[in-house]
């Protein structure tokens, strides 16, 4: 009699999570939150960031894994553990830090570390190893309520709090939004030491410099992934000629910009505006600049033909649709 396959067959030595297919609505008027399609292999020990802006699906699908919302279809997997069915064993595995400050702000920060450790039955000084080189920025301040603390402590310490039971697995969910860039630094520094002792490491954001410091990204929007590899190969995978544009009239020229024929989309990105141009065209920096100046009346125009960034390759994808979704990145490290 042939058996059915499940999704801990599917799991193999270099996985820590399988994702099949998950779905989650919460009207059914509106899109789902949540509409992944296929199969997503992330590995032991990966660094695994999803990237996206607000609303993408980024939380709902974090809230799914952590098994703190039930998925209406589809089915992942955590350790060879299924996300409804082995709800309770699965949360003795992870760790997760959501998006917004979850500490108690009436407790101090001492307190804090010691409740969170009790409620896995651990006690501070038996994984204290894993979080002293996070917590002792925060010795100083632990007899401070963390409800008066700066962004940036709250976020060592929400991290800390999550990893004192030693979990296998830790999901954070968009840790950087709203701490400086200092913290922001030293958070990815702390995530790169964790790496390095075998935790896998999932990890949400909306800010794409951040995603180079993944192993493999899922860029994400509109609860769907449009592509799933390394931003290296993402990178490697753009093939139309982009140009960076600037003149005295900025906002002027992004709208002439897309009065061009050449020009297949534009968009503003930082100081500068961003256009591809279409396939068939042949036009050169010099062509579009003289054409700015002479048809548009612009002045002091720069136009140079620069490199992709992960942020382009987003902005791609997404006009591009999730029809040619590319999941080349989802093959085991055996298969690469």
């Amino acid at each position: 009699m042939k058996r059915n396959i499940t999704l801990e067959d599917k799991m193999n030595g270099t996985d820590s999570i399988v994702i099949c297919g998950l779905k989650k609505s919460y009207r059914k008027d509106l899109p789902p939150a949540v509409d992944l399609q296929g199969e997503v292999h992330i590995h032991k020990g990966e660094l695994f960031g999803i990237i996206g802006p607000d609303g993408a699906g980024k939380t709902t699908l974090f809230r799914m894994l952590a098994t703190l919302v039930l998925p209406d279809g589809g089915s992942a997997s955590l350790e060879g553990l299924d996300i409804v069915r082995d709800y309770r064993k699965i949360r003795t595995l992870l760790g997760y830090m959501p998006g917004r400050f979850s500490l108690y702000p009436d407790l101090s920060v001492r307190e804090n570390l010691e409740f969170f450790a009790s409620v896995f039955g651990k006690e501070v000084e038996a994984n204290y190893g894993l979080i002293s080189n996070i917590y002792d920025r925060l010795k100083p301040f632990e007899r401070r309520k963390s409800g008066k603390l700066s962004g940036g402590m709250k976020q060592k310490l929400a991290l800390c709090c999550s990893l004192i039971h030693s979990p296998s697995v830790l999901f954070l969910d968009e840790p950087t939004t709203g701490v400086d860039p200092s913290s922001r630094r030293e958070l990815w520094e702390n995530l790169a030491d964790l790496k390095a002792s075998g935790m896998t490491i999932v990890v949400s954001t909306a800010y794409m410099d951040e995603a180079d410091r993944c192993d493999r990204v899922a860029m994400m929007k509109s609860g769907r992934f449009l592509t799933v590899d390394s931003p290296a190969d993402i990178i490697s995978k753009f093939d139309r000629r982009l140009f960076a544009a600037r003149s005295e009239e900025m906002f002027r020229l992004l709208q002439d910009l897309k009065s061009i024929a050449d020009v297949e989309r534009c968009y503003t990105f930082g100081d500068t505006h961003h256009f591809i141009l279409k396939r068939d065209s042949h036009a050169g920096a010099e062509d579009l600049a003289e054409q700015l100046r002479s048809a548009c009346g612009h002045r002091s125009v720069e136009v140079n033909e620069v490199p992709a960034s992960l942020e382009d390759c987003y902005m791609n994808l997404e006009e591009a649709g999730s029809a040619d979704m590319d999941f080349a990145g989802n093959t085991s490290r055996e298969d690469k």
